[in-house]
């Protein structure tokens, strides 16, 4: 009886919602829409999108895609945009708000070895849409940090950068599989653990006493 009163009185809440107009949204929806909401105690950070080293291998572009549609006569595919940094976010989360706001089609899909989100493509551009070496890799403020864009968790005033390589990263300044660097990792990844071999880092599970941890 107690539960069936409750989900009368729910109904007719949810209908009194309906007719006064009032939008219900999800907790990202409602970031979604106020991502402009910046105010003197936001934090903030800034992300943009760049595929110009194709210009430089037209050559090379699938024929498909060789339309200012999917490559832009400068190259940018999204102008550094400032948004409002949640408590947690990552990189990805920044970059999944900001191109479904911007109306920017993405193809991202989470991979179970790496435990994290592979952004597949950006605006129909894909990995060997340029060549067997090309495809998205990102950095922050300068520095490609070599694992996934759902582990990296962001602090205020981080620059995202998401740029198209045609050389596996050389002509970007970096290259696929470059680990980051111990101190990146100490500060963005507290929680996980991690094992150092001279240039490598690899993500262990449990932690071991013997491996290095960051604190």
């Amino acid at each position: 009886m107690k539960k069936d009163l409750f989900a009368i009185v729910v109904i007719v809440a949810l209908v009194a919602l309906v007719a006064s107009g009032t939008k219900v949204q999800s907790v990202d929806d409602y970031y979604l829409t106020h991502i402009d909401d910046i105010t003197e105690d936001s934090q903030t950070v800034t992300i943009s999108i760049r595929c110009d080293t194709i210009l430089d291998n037209w050559d090379k572009l699938d024929d498909s895609l060789k339309s200012d549609k999917y490559v832009p006569a400068d190259g940018v595919i999204l102008p550094t945009f400032r948004a409002v940094l949640r408590k947690g976010d990552t990189v990805y989360d920044i970059f999944s708000r900001v191109t479904r706001y911007s109306k920017i089609v993405t193809d991202c899909v989470y991979t179970v070895n790496y435990s994290s989100v592979y952004v597949k493509g950006i605006n129909h551009l894909y990995e060997f849409s340029c060549g067997e070496l090309s495809g998205w890799m990102y950095r922050v403020n300068g520095v490609f940090p070599g694992y996934g864009c759902s582990k990296y968790v962001l602090k205020d005033g981080d620059v995202i950068e998401w740029v198209y390589t045609c050389d596996l990263g050389r002509d970007v300044g970096g290259e696929f599989g470059t680990a980051p660097s111990v101190e990146n990792v100490c500060v963005q990844q507290k929680t996980d653990t991690y094992a150092f071999f001279y240039d490598k880092i690899a993500v262990v599970s449990p932690p071991k006493a013997a491996w290095r941890r960051c604190v």
